[in-house]
C-alpha cells in the first residue's frame, strides 16, 4: 500500500468505553438509544456514553474544569494510544498531528458563559476557568497537551460531516509532509443544553434522537514495516447540495469518488449511508448497508467517525470485505456532504492491499 493507511482506531461511544465495546454493539445489531426518566427535554430520546465521568475515566488531574466534549476526546485518544506501545510511539511527539471534527465545540460551555454575562453583577464577572472551554479548538488543544501531540493541531467544523472534513485535512497534512502521523476523528457531547438547542431548532413532529462520543483513527502516510494495516484511505470527496436534493447529491458524490479512484460499483463491499439516505443504489448494485444513527443516535461531529469505525469493525468479521472497498457517506443539515472510500486488505492485519 502506498496510499495513507489506518493502523489503529478507538471509540468512546454509547456502547461503552473502547473499541471492543463499540465493535460488540455494532455486531449485535442493538441500539444504544434510550429515554431516561430524568431527561428534561420533551419527547427526546438519547444515547449517552454510559457512566462516563471525566474524573473517573481520566483521573482528577486537569479535569475539574474540563467540559464533556473535551473529556470524551481525551478518553478516546488515551484509549488508542494505550492500545500498544507502537501506537504511542507512532502517534505522539514531534510532527504527530491531531485533526478533530466538531459542530461548534461545547454548547454547554458557551451557554454557561453567556448566562454568566446576564446573571452576574457585571457582564465581565464570568467564571474565568470556563473561557478556554468556550473556544472551538479547546478539545483538540487539551488532547494535545495531555497526550504529548506536538505536531499540527487543527479543529474542523462541519456538523455530521465534520469527520470527513477532518479526514480530508489529515490526508493533506500527510501528503505535504507536515506530519508523520495524524490522530483524526470527531467528538460531540450530549448535554441538556445541546438537547434544548436541538429541540427548538428541529422539527417538532420528529424529535431529535441525540448521541455523543468520540472516535479517532491513527493515520500514517504508508504501510509501516511489520505493522498491521486496517484499511487504505483511497480518498475523500466533498460537496454541497440544495434543499430537498440530498440523496441525489450523495449519489453523485459517490459516483465521482469511484470514478476518481478508478473503482466500479461492483468493487463495493459495503456502504455506510448518510442519515435518511436509505438503501444506496449505484450502477445496478446495492451494496449492503452498515449500521448508523439508528444504533448510536445523532452523534453530530462524531457521526462520520463512528461510521468509519463501524466499517473497520465489520471488515474484521466479514471475509467478503477482504481486498474490496467500503464507502462512508455523510451529510449535514447545513447542506454540506462527503464520501470517503476505504480499501480493506486482502488478509486480516495485512500490510498489502
Amino acid at each position: 500500500m502506498t496510499a495513507p493507511v489506518i493502523t489503529a482506531w478507538s471509540a468512546v461511544s454509547p456502547f461503552g468505553l473502547g473499541r471492543e465495546a463499540f465493535a460488540a454493539g455494532v455486531a449485535a445489531g442493538t441500539s444504544a438509544v434510550t429515554r431516561p426518566e430524568d431527561w428534561p427535554v420533551p419527547r427526546q430520546r438519547v444515547a449517552p456514553v454510559p457512566g462516563f465521568v471525566a474524573a473517573e475515566v481520566l483521573g482528577p488531574k486537569g479535569t475539574r474544569s474540563m467540559d464533556r466534549v473535551s473529556a470524551l476526546a481525551a478518553a478516546a485518544a488515551g484509549e488508542l494510544l494505550g492500545a500498544g506501545n507502537r501506537h504511542r510511539e507512532a502517534a505522539t511527539g514531534e510532527r504527530a498531528a491531531l485533526v478533530l471534527g466538531t459542530t461548534a465545540g461545547s454548547s454547554t460551555s458557551m451557554m454557561d458563559i453567556t448566562r454568566d454575562t446576564h446573571t452576574r453583577a457585571k457582564p465581565f464577572h464570568i467564571d474565568t476557568p470556563r473561557i478556554p472551554n468556550a473556544i472551538m479548538n479547546s478539545s483538540a488543544a487539551q488532547c494535545a497537551i495531555r497526550h504529548n501531540l506536538k505536531g499540527p493541531n487543527t479543529t474542523v467544523a462541519g456538523g455530521r460531516a465534520a469527520g470527513l472534513f477532518a479526514l480530508r485535512y489529515a490526508l493533506r497534512l500527510l501528503s505535504s509532509g507536515h506530519a508523520r502521523s495524524v490522530l483524526c476523528g470527531g467528538a460531540e457531547e450530549l448535554t441538556t443544553d445541546r438537547g434544548w438547542l436541538e429541540h427548538h431548532a428541529g422539527d417538532p413532529d420528529r424529535p431529535a434522537v441525540l448521541g455523543e462520543g468520540c472516535s479517532l483513527l491513527l493515520l500514517e502516510p504508508a504501510a509501516p514495516a511489520g505493522a498491521p494495516v486496517l484499511a487504505e484511505v483511497i480518498g475523500v470527496t466533498l460537496g454541497v447540495f440544495r434543499d430537498g436534493e440530498q440523496n441525489a447529491a450523495l449519489a453523485s458524490c459517490l459516483s465521482r469518488a469511484l470514478a476518481r479512484a478508478g473503482i466500479t460499483a461492483a468493487d463495493l463491499w459495503a456502504v455506510s449511508p448518510a442519515v435518511g439516505q436509505g438503501e444506496v443504489h449505484i450502477d445496478g448494485h446495492a451494496p449492503p448497508a452498515l449500521p448508523g444513527e439508528e444504533a448510536w443516535g445523532d452523534a453530530g461531529a462524531a457521526a462520520a467517525p463512528f461510521q468509519i469505525a463501524s466499517v473497520l469493525a465489520a471488515a474484521e468479521r466479514d471475509p467478503a470485505a477482504r481486498g474490496r472497498v467500503a464507502a462512508v457517506l455523510s451529510a449535514d443539515r447545513d447542506n454540506v456532504l462527503g464520501c470517503a472510500l476505504f480499501r480493506i486488505p486482502k488478509e486480516p492485519g495485512s500490510t498489502h492491499a
